[in-house]
């Protein structure tokens, strides 16, 4: 794909965000999802600004060095994250509804049922714990991101 036609899809992306974002309610001030996930600059173009944290997660060219599969991994979680934070901004989030980004750290994908999360869980516990041989560190924050997943929202 080339790289104009890349650009125009994720701003596509941006802008069913924002429209998303209008029908329930949302306000304009709050940050978009797609800021943290894509930087449409190239190095011809000048700085964009930041994420709030800094980086986002994907450049133009890692994008367009994407096979089909992963720039659609991407798309998919790109729209978990954003419905995840309008189930949030809406209060009608359930139980079973995580937060992608924290989903991600233990290698789990957006759509991870309480099932997978707790059998994932008790795999790196077993693996992390240091009465087995494990990393102290890992082990605590594993207990960090399990403790995360477990409070209500």
């Amino acid at each position: 794909m080339n790289l104009a036609g890349l650009k125009r899809k994720i701003r596509k992306l941006k802008q069913f965000e924002k429209t998303i974002r209008a029908n329930e309610g949302i306000k304009s001030d709050v940050p978009l999802v797609w800021d943290k996930f894509f930087d449409l600059h190239d190095v011809r173009e000048s700085a964009p600004e930041p994420a709030p944290d800094g980086k986002t997660l994907y450049t133009l060219p890692k994008l367009a060095a994407m096979s089909r599969e992963e720039y659609k991994s991407v798309v998919d979680d790109f729209f978990a994250h954003v419905y995840y934070e309008v189930y949030v901004y809406s209060g009608i989030i359930g139980a079973t509804i995580y937060d992608p980004a924290i989903l991600a750290q233990l290698g789990l994908p957006p759509v991870a049922d309480e099932m997978a999360v707790k059998k994932k869980f008790r795999e790196l516990a077993k693996k992390y714990h240091p009465d087995a041989g494990g990393d102290h560190e890992e082990f605590v924050a594993l207990m960090r991101i399990y403790r995360e997943l477990s409070k209500p929202v």
